[in-house]
């Protein structure tokens, strides 16, 4: 498929809707919390309603990653999902467009001790994030305690780009296309914490097989390489919302143990099991909308 074209003029008429959403989410990230709640949700169910494509997928992660659980069951966790990242946009407004310090009386933040252990080695740090619908919030959270550089990709739409980077560099010292590795390496050498989220199928070439929820998922080896590189520790970070659905739990575990092993796909195995252990507290804040196992092993058939 070829890569769209986008004007240079950023007030092309193609980027007046860009514009409008823009718009969109400076005010819900001002709007009373009830008010986002309700708006959130109500949005998530739209797209439940509507996204026929986005749902069959969620379904599919679903089906493959809670087998125990029954029909109805499975339905009812779609749903919360959908509710969920719903509610995960108004969250991604709010830390983008809002001083993170007037959340400050809504977050818990548990086992910092870790972090600031790790730090005080002098080797930076490499945060392992994970794609919630909190993800950006939790980003904002996190800088009211400890700062951080992130990794992440950009967007083709120009203005939107420029919109997010801009946001991303008030919450974190620097933000860093995932594809600069050097630039990755060059910062947690220097001393800095990088946020970075390993738990998406970026394709073959990048992974190994290795099991998520039982089930082989391509897996990046970026994690292991960068903390071989660096020799610095890895940081398994977990966030959510909590249920009450107005305040936020961060915690920090110990840095993973024997990291890097040398074995890419116990390495890799070993980062999908903390962030399995993460998504079980609240599975229906996780991003299953995403094609997690996209990429299958060797003449296995596509699994959507």
């Amino acid at each position: 498929m070829a890569k769209k074209v986008y004007p240079a003029n950023r007030l092309h008429p193609r980027y007046w809707g860009t514009w409008f959403a823009i718009g969109l989410m400076r005010l819900g990230a001002v709007l009373p919390w009830r008010l986002k709640l309700a708006l959130g949700k109500g949005l998530g169910l739209a797209t439940w309603r509507l996204a026929k494509r986005r749902r069959h997928i969620t379904e599919t992660n679903l089906a493959l990653c809670f087998p125990e659980l029954d029909e109805r069951q499975r339905a009812d966790l779609v749903q919360r999902t959908f509710i969920a990242n719903g509610i995960g946009i108004l969250e991604t407004a709010t830390g983008w467009c809002r001083d993170p310090e007037h959340l400050r009386h809504r977050v818990t933040f548990r086992g910092t001790e870790h972090m600031e252990r790790a730090m005080a080695q002098g080797k930076g740090a490499l945060i392992i994030g994970i794609h919630f619908s909190t993800l950006d919030l939790g980003g904002a959270l996190h800088s009211l305690f400890f700062p951080a550089d992130v990794v992440y990709r950009p967007h083709d739409n120009p203005v939107f780009e420029d919109f997010m980077t801009r946001a991303r560099r008030g919450i974190f010292g620097a933000a860093i296309d995932r594809h600069d590795l050097r630039g990755v390496v060059r910062r947690v050498k220097s001393g800095h914490a990088v946020w970075y989220s390993p738990d998406q199928d970026f394709g073959r070439e990048a992974s190994v097989f290795a099991p998520f929820f039982g089930v082989p998922a391509a897996s990046i080896k970026l994690t292991a390489k960068i903390a071989r590189m660096t020799g610095a520790p890895v940081m398994p970070l977990m966030f959510h919302r909590n249920p009450d659905d107005r305040t936020y739990t961060l915690e920090y575990l110990p840095p993973l143990e024997n990291f890097p092993s040398g074995d890419d796909e116990a390495d890799a195995a070993k980062v999908n099991a903390f962030i399995e252990t993460a998504i079980r507290r609240h599975p229906e804040q996780y991003l299953w909308l995403h094609r997690r196992f996209k990429t299958r092993p060797p003449g296995e058939a596509s699994l959507y």
